[in-house]
C-alpha cells in the first residue's frame, strides 16, 4: 500500500448516514486502505447518531436530520439549507484538524459545489460523485418539469462546471457528464456501485421469512413513490388471483417515505397475508432475509431517471445468485444481461407473467442466478470498481500539480 500522508479527502453526503450509505462507505474505506486520509460529513439517522467517530480509520462527522416537513418545494428548501449550514460548519472543524485537498460531493442534491467553491479559495479541488440524475429524479417524483426542473438543470450544470473530475455510476451517467455537463472525457470515470463479494455471499437464509410458501420473492431498497411499489402490488394481485399462484410470499426489505401507504395498498388489495414488511435490515440480517427468497423483484418503472440508473437491488440479487424480474430498462439490461427476465415497461400484468415463468420453471431460474453471480464475480464486483476509483483520484491529484 502506498501512503499519501499529504492527501486528505473530505466526502460530503446528504441523503444517508455513513456507513449505512454502502457506496460512500466502500469508497471511503477503499481510499483509506490505499493510503489516503478520509473524512466524511453526513446526516445522522437509522441508529447512526454519534456526532463524531472513527470507524476503520475513516473520520465521520454527523449532523442532525432536518426538521420534519411535508413534501414539496418548501420541505426540500428547508432540508437543503439545514444540510448546507452543517456542511460549512463541519468542514471548518475538519479543516482545523487537518486541511483537505479534495472535496468529494455525493449527490443528491446538486448543491455540494457551493462549499467546494468556497474552499477553492484555499486550493481545494472538487470531485463530483454522480449518484443520481437530479433533473430526471425531480421529474420522476413530481411527473412534471417547469421552473424547479430548470433550477435542477442549472444546479447540475454548475456542479459539472465546478468539478475537476467526475465519477459516474454507469455509462449513461458518463454520457451525461460529457454531453450535458461538457466535461472532458479524460476527467470522467465510471465507478460502479457493487456489493463486496467477500461479505455478500449466497447462503441458506432464514426460512421463517418464507412463511411456509413454496416460492418466496424478495424486494430490497427504498420504499418511495418512484420505486414502483404500486406496480408490484398490482403484479402480485394478478399473479395470485388471476394466474393462480397462491403459494407465494413477498418479503419487502427497506424503509422510505411511502412505506405506510404501500402497506395500506397491500391491505386494500386483500394481499396482507402474502406480504411481510421487515423494515430496514443490515449486514447478517439482510443476508438472512435475501438468501431466504427464490426470486428478486425490481419494479422500478421506466422513466427518464430509472432508465439510465443502475439499481443496487439488481446487483444484490445477482450477487446472491437470485434470478430476477424487472421492467425493461436500459441500464437494467446492462447490469443483469441474461440473469433477468424483462417485463414490458410499466406493465404489472406482464411483470406477473414473468414471475410466473420463473415459478413454473425453477431450473431455469437457478441457471439465471448462476449466470448473474458469475457476471458479478467476473465483471461487476467492487474489486473491479476499485481501480477506477483510484484512477479518478490519481487524475485529480495529477491535475492539482
Amino acid at each position: 500500500m502506498t501512503s499519501h500522508p499529504d492527501r486528505h479527502i473530505l466526502i460530503i453526503v446528504e441523503n444517508l448516514p455513513v456507513p449505512l450509505d454502502r457506496r460512500v462507505w466502500l469508497e471511503a474505506t477503499t481510499l483509506q486502505k490505499a493510503g489516503y486520509e478520509v473524512s466524511v460529513i453526513c446526516p445522522m439517522g437509522r441508529g447512526w447518531v454519534k456526532p463524531y467517530e472513527v470507524i476503520e480509520g475513516v473520520h465521520i462527522y454527523r449532523h442532525s436530520e432536518p426538521p420534519e416537513a411535508h413534501s414539496g418545494a418548501v420541505a426540500y428548501a428547508r432540508e437543503y439549507l439545514h444540510a448546507m449550514w452543517f456542511w460549512f460548519r463541519l468542514a471548518r472543524t475538519v479543516w482545523k484538524r487537518k486541511p483537505f485537498q479534495v472535496i468529494q460531493g455525493c449527490n443528491p442534491p446538486d448543491l455540494i459545489f457551493v462549499p467546494a467553491l468556497w474552499y477553492r479559495l484555499w486550493g481545494v479541488s472538487y470531485m463530483f460523485d454522480h449518484h443520481d440524475v437530479c433533473p430526471e429524479l425531480f421529474e420522476a417524483k413530481f411527473n412534471r418539469q417547469g421552473l424547479l426542473y430548470k433550477i435542477m438543470l442549472i444546479w447540475e450544470q454548475m456542479t459539472f462546471a465546478c468539478a475537476h473530475v467526475s465519477m459516474a455510476t454507469n455509462g449513461s451517467f458518463r454520457d451525461i457528464a460529457i454531453e450535458r455537463g461538457r466535461m472532458d472525457p479524460e476527467d470522467v470515470f465510471v465507478v460502479r456501485s457493487a456489493p463486496k463479494i467477500d461479505t455478500f455471499k449466497p447462503g441458506p437464509g432464514d426460512p421463517a421469512y418464507r412463511k411456509g410458501a413454496k416460492t418466496a420473492l424478495g424486494y430490497v431498497g427504498v420504499i418511495g413513490q418512484q420505486e414502483g411499489m404500486d406496480l408490484l402490488v398490482k403484479a402480485a394481485e394478478h399473479l395470485i388471483k388471476e394466474l393462480g399462484h397462491e403459494d407465494v410470499h413477498f418479503v419487502i426489505v427497506g424503509f422510505g417515505p411511502t412505506r405506510d401507504e404501500v402497506i395500506q395498498d397491500v391491505a386494500d388489495h386483500g394481499l396482507s397475508d402474502y406480504f411481510t414488511f421487515t423494515g430496514a435490515l443490515y449486514e447478517v440480517d439482510l443476508l438472512a432475509a435475501l438468501n431466504a427468497v427464490d426470486i428478486g423483484v425490481s419494479p422500478d418503472p421506466k422513466n427518464p431517471m430509472n432508465n439510465i440508473s443502475t439499481m443496487n437491488k439488481v446487483m444484490e440479487y445477482m450477487t446472491l445468485e437470485k434470478p430476477l424480474v424487472q421492467f425493461d430498462l436500459t441500464e437494467g439490461r446492462v447490469s443483469a444481461g441474461d440473469a433477468s427476465l424483462y417485463a414490458k415497461a410499466n406493465d404489472p400484468v406482464d411483470f406477473a407473467h414473468k414471475i410466473a415463468e420463473l415459478i413454473e420453471n425453477p431450473e431455469a431460474g437457478v441457471e439465471m442466478g448462476k449466470r448473474g453471480r458469475k457476471r458479478v464475480l467476473e465483471d461487476l464486483s467492487w474489486s473491479h470498481t476499485t481501480p477506477q476509483l483510484l484512477a479518478a483520484y490519481e487524475r485529480i491529484f495529477a491535475k492539482r500539480k
